[in-house]
């Protein structure tokens, strides 16, 4: 064993570094492949012709969520057998064949098809990735290197919105076109002669960011495209509503068939999706470079090379010793078999149901809701924010800074504090969103609100949930109870999805932010009574004190 004058053990960190960043490629593709689509959303909708169908736009949407649910049902299995790395690097080629097949795509049926080949990609990613880097990395480090695959999921997350912003043109809004075919007299009328309103400037601007020649396509084509006159007060407020309704299916008509003609709505969408390639292409290279998880080879037979592994990472004396005690947990040659049986036993339920909570709970703490509510709350709250860019790139540095947080506590603070301080944390920060919305409160106080909600998330419960999942099930039947935490954890993100536009409608958003703080009080109660701490023991270790 390498040790330092005092007794340490040293580790090879170049070489753990190395194989645990391309391990956490898995993550940054499943980042970058999960965020891209809402980038080119605007786009590829006019394209296919389905601005018109609620469903169409959900299904374009969504689907990735259902290969996501496949990925993760069959990784337990699968990489039981095939093992680790095997099936990271068919992950690798999913996402290549994914992001090729969807910016090529030529229909409807095929984007959605390939964006289902993607999803299956992350739900193998997000499974094995964590799991591979938690088997092979050592106890007393384990924590902030797991923790690494929550953060390149951040950076493909913020990587993939800064491409899409990248590669997108300028695109005029709906207010800009319709300036451009009104008469001066009709725009005085609509803006009720603000002394604040610059025509000139304003036709100018407008100017330079409209195409001409799909210009005076768009105005022969409707000829209704001026600027709005302002409404009757007289009207009531069915009428009033019925007429907003209908402005804005005429403005989604126009502005699809602005966007139909553009670079943007003909290839731009594309590249937005085709430059994953280079990403998924990287990590499908990289991965053969690899070693596979020295647990998973010993439990297939294959001790020599799980040997020669542990020694590179810490030495003869750290092999011999990792090697024994993961050899006194898979004892048997039951052990070499995946037996989903076995996870109903009553000593292995009890871990189970712990990992499948903790998974769904990560979804279902209402987080998700925070990241698709987050430009409205900015509006709100009076920043007059019109691009929806602005807001994310502030919650995602936010969701990036905090990663940061996380690696560094994980191995000091601990699991369990960590996880405890995330579900009290945002059971008070949604209790206060929540009486914000109620008494109708804006201002920075909301966006402060909103900001510390992800930064609170993004330090406990986004990375330290995958943490505890990849440590607490047993060696033997680690990939198939992995793979059912993890399915329920897409499950959970799928109701969660599904779920909250009913919510908000029935609840409104003071209604469904306390709803789900109550949830985070459940999840701190659970939290506090089930979960040890596992800072600094080894996997075997974990699972004596979990299960024998």
């Amino acid at each position: 064993m390498n040790r330092t004058a005092s007794g340490e053990t040293t580790y090879n960190l170049g070489f753990l570094w190395c194989i645990c960043l391309v391990a956490a490629m898995g993550g940054l593709l499943f980042g970058y492949d999960w965020v891209v689509i809402g980038g080119a959303k605007p786009f590829y909708e006019p394209f296919f012709d389905i601005g018109s169908s609620e469903f169409m736009q959900a299904w374009a949407m969504s689907s990735a969520l259902f290969g996501c649910l496949i990925g993760a049902v069959v990784s337990g299995m699968l990489s039981d057998r095939f093992g680790r790395k095997r099936l990271l690097i068919l992950a690798g080629l999913l996402f290549i064949v994914s992001a090729l097949g969807t910016a090529l795509a030529e229909g409807f049926s095929a984007f959605n098809l390939y964006r289902i080949i993607g999803g299956v990609g992350i739900g193998l990613a997000s499974n094995l990735s964590p799991m591979y880097i938690a088997e092979i990395a050592p106890a007393g480090l384990r924590g902030r290197f797991v923790s690494i695959n929550q953060l390149t999921i951040v950076i493909g997350i913020l990587l993939a919105q800064s491409i899409n912003l990248w590669i997108a043109r300028p695109v005029p809004t709906i207010e800009q076109l319709r300036l451009l075919n009104s008469t001066d007299d009709a725009i005085v009328v609509a803006y009720g002669g603000s002394e604040t309103f610059d025509l000139e400037k304003a036709r100018t601007d407008a100017k330079a960011i409209t195409d001409p020649a799909i210009y005076e396509m768009l105005s022969a084509k409707f000829p209704e495209m001026v600027v709005p006159r302002p409404l009757d007060e007289l009207l009531s407020e069915t009428d009033r509503k019925a007429i907003k309704k209908e402005r804005e299916v005429e403005d989604k008509a126009i502005m699809a068939a602005y966007i139909e003609q553009t670079w943007n709505g003909r290839v731009g969408w594309r590249w937005m999706f085709a430059a994953e390639t280079v990403f998924a292409a990287l990590f499908f290279l990289l991965m053969f470079f690899v070693p596979e998880s020295p647990r998973w080879l010993v439990k297939n037979g294959n001790p020599q090379t799980a040997e020669r592994i542990l020694t590179r990472i810490g030495g003869a004396e750290h092999a011999v010793l990792e090697l024994g005690d993961i050899q006194a947990t898979l004892a048997g040659d039951s052990a070499r078999k995946t037996n989903y049986a076995e996870l109903l036993e009553p000593r292995l339920k009890r871990v189970l149901g712990l990992g499948v909570f903790l998974a769904v709970f990560q979804q279902w703490c209402g987080i998700n809701v925070i990241f698709n509510y987050a430009q409205e709350v900015f509006q709100a709250a009076g920043f007059g924010v019109s691009d929806v860019m602005f807001s994310i790139v502030i919650t995602g540095i936010a969701n990036l800074l905090f990663t940061f947080v996380a690696i560094y506590t994980v191995d000091r603070l601990g699991r369990r504090a960590l996880m405890l301080f995330g579900a009290g944390g945002l059971c008070g920060i949604y209790a206060a969103v929540g009486a914000g919305y109620y008494f109708n409160v804006g201002g920075v106080l909301m966006v402060a609100l909103i900001v510390a909600a992800i930064a609170c998330y993004a330090m406990s419960l986004a990375p330290i949930t995958w943490v505890v999942i990849s440590e607490i099930f047993p060696n033997r039947i680690r990939g198939a109870a992995m793979s059912v935490a993890v399915s329920m954890l897409w499950i959970g993100c799928i109701t969660l999805t599904f779920s909250f536009p009913k919510l908000n409608s029935l609840l409104g958003p003071a209604g469904a932010f306390w709803l789900y703080g109550f949830i985070c009080a459940i999840g701190f109660l659970v939290i506090f009574r089930t979960l040890p701490e596992t800072k600094g023991k080894s996997l075997e270790a974990i699972e004596r004190e979990l299960v024998d």
